[in-house]
C-alpha cells in the first residue's frame, strides 16, 4: 500500500521522543545498531501512549531482520542478563526486564490458507509488518534507529481514527476478518475498552464472516471474552457480539434468552438485555471476572425453563438449578478452568435468587443464617450480585429492593457475629456422638448430627458446644439410644 503525501508529513514532523524516556527503548536502539539492524516499536504501547491510557508494561519490538537475535544480543546487554524465551516456530522472543514484558519479533509477511488462522509466515519489510496488523491503531511505529528516534511511522491514518474513536482494519475487512477470525472478537473487545466505533465496512465484514469464528479455538476467544467482562461497560461488546452474529457461535445459552414472548397479553422481559444491565451493575462494583462471569449466566437457564400458565403467566421455576448445571457444560464446551472458579460461578447461579426473596419478606435471623450457612464465604459476592440483578425503572420498587438489602446485609454481620455460621463446623463431631452412644458408623449418627444443625440454624439453640451436647444426648434418647456413663 503507498504512502500518502500526508502521511510522509506525518512521519516527518510527528515524534514521540517522549513516549521512549525508559532506558530499555536506548538500550534496544543501540544494540539494534551493532547488529546493523533496524527496530521501532509497534502496537499497543504506541496506542495507548497516544490515548494518555498509562505506560504499558507490554513493548512490542519490530525488527527489519532477526527478532530472535535482536532480543539476545539485548539481554547481553541489560544488567543480569534476563532470560530470553524463544518461541522459534512463530520467531519470537520475548525477555522481561524489571516490570516490563518485551516481544521481539522479525518484519514479517503473512499469507492464509482458508481452514486455519495459522499463517504461512516470510521474512518483510516493515510496511509488510504494518500491513498484516489487525486495526490500523495498532499499526503505529516508532522509529528506534538513533537519528529518527521517536519518528512516528503511521500509514494508516491510525492517529486520526484515535482522534475519532474508530476502529478500522488497514487492508479490506473481509480480507482482514476471513484470514484470521480472531480479530472480530479482537475488533469487538477494542471498541468495548476504548469505547470506540466499529467501521461500517468492517462491521458489515464481521457479520459476513461470523461463521468463521468456528476455525479459532475456544481459548483465544474467552482471552477476548474476558477482556470484554473485565471492561467498565461489557454490555457494549456482548451487543456487539448479538448484533453481527457471533453469539450464536460463542455463547448460544444468552441468544437463547433474547426476545419477549407474548400469551394472553401477558409478558415476559427480555432476559438476554437484562442480563446486560446486570454485567454493567456489577461492573461497577467489582473487578472480579469471576463474579462478573456469574452475572452473565445468571439467567441462563431461564430459556429452558419458560413455561406459560393461565392462571400464573410466565414463569421459570428452578432456573437458577438448571442454570448452574448449564454452567459446567459451557465452561467445559469453551475450555475454561473446571476448577472452584467453575464451581464458584455455578454456586452464585444457583444462589442468585436467594437474596431478593429475602428481601422481599420480613427478614428473619433463622433465614439469615441459612443465607450464610450456604453461601459460607461467598456471602458477600452473592450479596453484592443480587444488588446488580435488580434492574427495574420503577424508582420506588430499585429504593424499596436495595434499602431491604442494605437490612439483609446489616443483619448478616449481626447474625454472623453472634452464631458464628459462615463455614460452619458442628459443635459437637460425629466421633463424638458414636463415643458417647458406643456407636459404629450408622444412620443415627448423620440424623442427630443433622438435628444439631437445624436447631442452630432456627435460633432454637446457640451455636455452642454445651447446647450441643445437651441436644445431642436428647436426640439420641429419641432414637433409642443409651448414653456411656463416664
Amino acid at each position: 500500500m503507498a504512502f500518502g503525501i500526508w502521511n510522509l508529513i506525518f512521519e516527518i514532523i510527528m515524534n514521540y521522543k517522549e513516549a521512549l524516556q525508559h532506558n530499555i527503548f536506548k538500550i534496544i536502539s543501540k544494540t539494534a545498531k551493532e547488529l546493523s539492524l533496524d527496530s521501532y516499536v509497534i502496537g499497543g504501547f504506541v496506542r495507548d501512549y497516544i490515548l494518555k491510557r498509562g505506560n504499558s508494561k507490554d513493548i512490542d519490538i519490530v525488527a527489519i531482520g532477526s527478532g530472535i537475535d535482536l532480543a539476545k544480543q539485548v539481554s547481553k546487554n541489560l544488567p543480569n542478563n534476563p532470560k530470553v524465551q524463544v518461541f522459534k516456530t512463530y520467531g519470537t522472543a520475548m525477555l522481561k526486564y524489571n516490570d516490563i514484558e518485551i516481544e521481539f519479533v522479525g518484519a514479517r509477511k503473512e499469507s492464509y490458507n482458508e481452514n486455519s488462522r495459522n499463517p504461512i509466515v516470510e521474512n518483510g519489510t516493515l510496511q509488510d509488518d504494518q500491513n498484516r496488523r489487525d486495526f490500523t491503531i495498532n499499526a503505529l511505529a516508532l522509529n528506534l534507529k538513533e537519528e529518527k528516534f521517536g519518528d512516528l511511522l503511521d500509514p494508516f491514518n491510525g492517529t486520526k481514527d484515535l482522534n475519532d474513536k474508530i476502529i478500522r482494519t488497514p487492508l479490506n475487512p473481509d480480507i482482514t476478518y476471513s484470514d484470521d477470525p480472531l480479530r472480530m472478537v479482537r475488533a469487538i473487545r477494542f471498541a468495548t475498552q476504548l469505547n470506540f466505533t466499529i467501521e461500517e465496512q468492517s462491521l458489515k465484514a464481521i457479520t459476513k464472516n461470523k461463521h468463521r469464528i468456528e476455525i479459532i479455538t475456544k481459548e483465544r476467544i474467552v482471552v477476548e471474552l474476558n477482556k470484554i467482562l473485565e471492561s467498565d461497560t461489557p454490555s457494549i461488546g456482548f451487543l456487539l457480539i448479538e448484533k453481527t452474529g457471533l453469539l450464536t457461535y460463542i455463547l448460544p445459552e444468552l441468544t437463547a434468552l433474547k426476545g419477549i414472548d407474548e400469551v394472553e397479553g401477558k409478558r415476559h422481559k427480555d432476559n438476554f438485555y437484562h442480563t446486560l444491565e446486570v454485567v454493567d451493575n456489577i461492573a461497577k462494583t467489582t473487578d472480579d471476572l469471576w463474579l462478573r462471569w456469574a452475572a452473565l449466566l445468571h439467567d441462563i437457564g431461564k430459556a429452558p425453563t419458560k413455561k406459560f400458565s393461565k392462571k400464573i403467566g410466565w414463569t421459570f421455576h428452578a432456573h437458577e438449578f438448571e442454570g448452574s448445571k448449564m454452567v459446567y457444560r459451557l465452561f467445559k464446551r469453551l475450555k475454561m478452568p473446571l476448577n472452584n472458579k467453575m464451581k464458584f460461578v455455578q454456586k452464585m447461579v444457583f444462589m442468585s435468587s436467594r437474596p431478593i426473596v429475602l428481601a422481599q419478606d420480613t427478614v428473619t435471623d433463622s433465614a439469615v443464617r441459612r443465607l450464610v450457612f450456604d453461601a459460607g464465604d461467598y456471602v458477600d459476592d452473592l450479596m453484592t450480585l443480587c444488588e446488580a440483578d435488580i434492574t427495574t425503572k420503577n424508582s420506588k420498587k430499585f429504593k424499596k429492593y436495595h434499602d431491604n438489602f442494605k437490612i439483609v446485609r446489616d443483619k448478616i454481620i449481626e447474625v454472623e457475629a453472634r452464631d458464628h455460621i459462615r463455614n460452619f463446623q458442628p459443635p459437637v463431631s460425629g466421633e463424638e456422638i458414636m463415643k458417647t452412644f458406643n456407636l459404629k458408623p450408622c444412620r443415627e449418627i448423620g440424623l442427630i448430627k443433622d438435628a444439631i444443625k437445624e436447631a442452630i440454624l432456627e435460633g432454637i439453640i446457640p451455636n455452642e458446644y454445651n447446647a450441643a451436647f445437651q441436644l445431642m444426648i436428647k436426640e439420641g434418647e429419641k432414637l433409642g439410644l443409651t448414653s456411656v456413663k463416664s
